[in-house]
């Protein structure tokens, strides 16, 4: 199967379980990767033989900067929901949330939450 990545996309959000998280906010950091034939698209050379991939940075913005969500699952979860609802020529999408801020008490980089749905 053929996929199209979009990574490190960056944006501020509110999400978190604890009071001062979605007080504050902080930066998010978010890799997908869409799974789907890409085949016609390689020969036609138009877009619409493909999925927009500046539409899904879109759908994705407005959800990492909306909500705000508890648990970065329920963010990604939705996102991948989101994609196949509005993206017909998606077959699996898989959704990495970054939180390189969270408020663990200890020396990390990153916590971050992978899911993928399929069609």
């Amino acid at each position: 199967m053929d996929c199209i990545r979009l990574t490190g996309m960056a944006f501020f959000g509110y999400h978190g379980d604890e009071p001062e998280e979605t007080k504050l906010g902080q930066r998010f950091y978010i890799d997908m990767e869409l799974e789907l034939d890409l085949s016609e698209a390689g020969e036609s050379d138009k877009l619409e033989d493909s999925v927009n991939y500046v539409a899904v940075y879109e759908l994705v913005k407005r959800r990492a900067e909306g909500g705000p969500f508890k648990l970065l699952e329920k963010l990604a979860g939705i996102i991948n929901d989101d994609v196949l609802s509005l993206f017909p020529k998606v077959n699996k999408v898989t959704t990495t949330v970054h939180k390189p801020g969270s408020p663990i008490p200890g020396i990390l980089d990153d916590v971050s939450v992978t899911l993928s749905k399929e069609r």
